[in-house]
């Protein structure tokens, strides 16, 4: 891409070309390119274009605004589906949680990425299934097979949206990385929305409360209702149509984040070690064990999403390196944990699921490591690591559904 604007940088067709075909890449090596470049006309325009950024807040066309209220009615009316119909709650939430915003999130990325029918035709298809399967599962609360479904669901819908978000190009790595990114995005833009809710939910029943009415169940039942089915497509739609909002905050969380984890997680392990405290005979500490690597391994990947598109520190890198071989050590604390247990007590649907995500987890960890390893040594750039950690991602998705739809077929659902 660098030689290629080099090469091309006073024809301006043979630019917009490279910019329309990978418009992340264009953009990243430009602006490492643009200092050397400062001063040439055609330069100057392209920088001033990349790197426009709106000082209003858009709020986009009437009609993308119309479809999103439309969009946040489905969902609340989704989310009281229960009070509505008449259906019991425990059982409606468990399992179509995921079912009031996921299919919401993926019509609209299938409409602004302009999916082909048949994509689009998929999309549908899986969902129709994955909806009525879940719903088809025995009615037995004490099912292992149950719950793992019910939680890996969300997971499945997760990967549909992404099929979505990607667009035509499925093995276009730095979509796949733009959708860590938007997940990144979206989980600041939604804390700071739920801050204001929460703020507003206060001063809303306190002022009412002053004049003698008190509307907190009513309040909750519908507003706060709504307003949480509601704060992912909203948070969503401002981050598409104003990235500039979040566009900065996110590597900074990023960058700031990742050293105090790293601190935490070696203050932690020494912890253990002083407390004598082991995941081998205790399952819930093992669950937390295995909660906090999940988290662990999340901060390391959406921190190289957000970097890969900034400049870079050694130190930040190094960070990195050291987190990723902190975070393999735990998850090797946590796979021989796992498989003690099944080697004393056996084979049980939640311990087959913590140690085939587990297993996975580490290979990943390994690949991501070793090209962090490269980076640090001035052999690859970041962007390599960025490449590696999108190319894993379908093999979460292939996990994802055979826990999901046959695991309570395997074990009977049990």
């Amino acid at each position: 891409m660098k030689s290629e604007i080099i090469a091309h940088l006073d024809d301006p067709n043979h630019l917009e070309k490279l910019y329309r075909t990978n418009k992340t890449g264009f953009k990243r090596e430009f602006s490492l390119l643009y200092p050397e470049l400062k001063g040439n006309l055609l330069a100057d325009s392209w920088n001033a274009r990349l790197h426009y950024q709106a000082e209003e807040i858009n709020w986009g066309s009437s009609r993308e605004l119309l479809g999103v209220i439309l969009a946040c009615l489905l969902a609340s009316v989704f989310a009281k589906l229960p009070a509505i119909a008449s259906i019991q709650e425990e059982l409606y939430y468990s399992r179509n949680i995921g079912f009031i915003v996921f299919p919401l999130l993926t019509a609209y990325f299938a409409w602004k990425n302009q999916l082909p029918a048949i994509r689009i035709a998929i999309a549908i298809v899986l969902m129709m299934i994955a909806l009525v399967y879940i719903n088809l599962l025995p009615n037995n609360p004490q099912s292992d097979t149950l719950v793992l479904s019910c939680i890996h669901m969300v997971l499945f819908l997760w990967s549909i949206l992404g099929f979505a978000f990607v667009g035509k190009n499925l093995n276009d790595a730095e979509r796949r990385l733009s959708y860590l990114r938007y997940n990144g995005d979206l989980l600041v833009m939604t804390a700071l929305i739920l801050i204001s809710g929460g703020i507003m939910t206060g001063i809303t029943i306190g002022l009412f409360s002053l004049i003698k009415l008190d509307i907190t169940s009513w309040y909750f039942n519908y507003v706060v209702v709504s307003g949480l089915a509601s704060v992912t497509l909203v948070g969503t739609y401002l981050t598409q149509t104003n990235p500039q909002l979040v566009s900065k905050v996110s590597p900074v969380i990023a960058k700031i984040f990742s050293p105090l984890v790293l601190v935490m997680l070696v203050i932690y392990l020494g912890a253990i070690l002083y407390t004598g405290k082991d995941p081998y005979n205790d399952r819930e500490f093992l669950m937390v064990f295995n909660v906090l690597l999940v988290g662990v391994m999340a901060i390391i990947f959406f921190s190289i999403a957000e970097t890969s598109q900034t400049s870079t520190s050694r130190i930040q890198l190094w960070v990195l390196f050291l987190l990723s071989v902190v975070t393999i050590v735990i998850n090797g604390i946590a796979l021989s944990a796992i498989l003690f247990r099944i080697s004393s007590w056996g084979i049980t649907p939640n311990r087959l699921a913590i140690l085939g995500g587990n297993i996975l987890i580490l290979v990943h960890l390994f690949l991501v490591t070793a090209q962090l390893v490269k980076v640090v040594l001035k052999r690859d750039r970041l962007e390599s690591v960025g490449k590696v950690i999108a190319f894993y991602l379908p093999v979460y998705t292939a996990w994802t559904i055979i826990v999901t739809f046959l695991f309570p077929i395997f074990f009977g659902y049990k």
